[in-house]
């Protein structure tokens, strides 16, 4: 196992997600493909730590934290991206203070859906044998999300973020 599997996930994904570009790749991941960020945080984390995430384990490690997101993530983000451009009398100085509370809301509760998935982690990696990957578990991700493989665009989101995972 690498030196990082006593970094906690959280601590892990701000790391990752800091480092220059790939904030900019996951959330084109995000909108161009449909990719969760925090799975495909987890999934590096994982690749980290030696332990593969299969396509099988993606869709389950999914069912674990999809309603979270689909029903709290999904909609503070909505909110949050309405806000700065309407609905009226949006935006003005007191919508962006409320649009800035929103983005503290919805930032716990992706800290919470890590957390969901660093316990899942944690039983992967008792168990696992195998080595993972940076490139084959995010891929696997993008894959599941995407429901195809990856585009020439949505490759290079993921070859800047493989980069930046192997450089920490």
């Amino acid at each position: 196992m690498a030196a990082d599997i006593g970094q906690g996930l959280w601590d892990f994904a701000l790391r990752l997600y800091g480092t220059p570009g790939v904030g900019e790749a996951c959330l084109l991941l995000q909108d161009d493909s449909g990719v969760d960020v925090p799975v495909l945080l987890f999934s590096a984390w994982l690749a980290k730590n030696s332990v593969a995430l299969s396509p099988t384990e993606v869709a389950r490690i999914d069912g674990r934290v999809a309603d979270w997101r689909n029903e709290v993530v999904k909609p503070l983000r909505a909110a949050r991206r309405r806000l700065k451009s309407g609905p009226h009398p949006a935006p003005t100085k007191e919508t962006e203070t409320l649009r800035n509370g929103v983005k503290g809301v919805e930032l716990s509760s992706e800290k919470i859906e890590l957390a969901m998935l660093e316990a899942e982690g944690q039983a992967l990696m008792a168990a696992d044998g195998s080595t993972g990957d940076a490139a084959g578990n995010l891929r696997n991700v993008v894959r599941f999300f995407r429901g195809a493989e990856p585009d020439e665009k949505t490759a290079t989101a993921l070859a800047v973020i493989e980069n930046a995972l192997l450089a920490l």
